[in-house]
């Protein structure tokens, strides 16, 4: 919950699109009762990579990000790293978070980002397709999830399993918005 906190003050001066929703810091977007199912044959090897972010639930430190990229890479220690890219309408770069992921269970990663010390984040790919080319990542307090693919526009059809995905798990895809590559 922290991590939220500390992520919102630092891109608190991030201006959003008129009329985007931005989201609370406790707002939940997923029945909690359901259970929340990680992918449980994970292959960290083929998540890495650049990912583009297609789709997202509205939260404070990503309001008005257009183009989000995540970079997920192999460090030497086993862990993955993590650089998340969000560009302003016009292309250019807005703001870069970095940090590192441990690969905590099948499917299920601990964030920590640098610049929001002594805080992790608990990150599950909840589903991706046979070649790791869209997948779908979420919390298990449910404040936030994501649709990622490795190119900036998604097929419909993977698009359809991906919001599938977030609703088997208790996502409110009413509230699930599509993201400007």
């Amino acid at each position: 919950m922290r991590n939220f906190v500390m992520m919102a003050v630092l891109l608190a001066g991030c201006a959003i699109q008129p009329g985007e929703p931005r989201g609370g810091l406790f707002e939940v977007y997923r029945d909690t009762s359901v259970p929340l199912a990680s992918k449980a044959v994970f292959s960290p090897q083929q998540f890495l990579g650049t990912w583009y972010e297609v789709a997202r639930y509205p939260v404070p430190f990503e309001a008005g990000c257009v183009g989000v990229t995540a970079d997920y890479g192999a460090l030497p220690d086993g862990r993955i790293s993590v650089r998340n890219t969000c560009r302003r309408p016009d292309g250019t770069v807005r703001s870069v978070i970095e940090g590192a992921a441990d690969i905590v269970g099948p499917g299920r990663l601990k964030v920590r980002f640098a610049s929001v010390p002594f805080v992790g984040a608990d990150l599950w790919v909840l589903w991706a397709d046979e070649t790791y080319r869209t997948v779908v990542l979420g919390a298990p307090d449910g404040r936030s999830g994501w649709i990622l693919n490795r190119d900036p526009v998604i097929p419909a059809d993977r698009l359809e399993a991906a919001r599938a995905m977030l609703a088997f798990n208790g996502y409110d895809l009413g509230r699930l918005m599509l993201v400007q590559p």
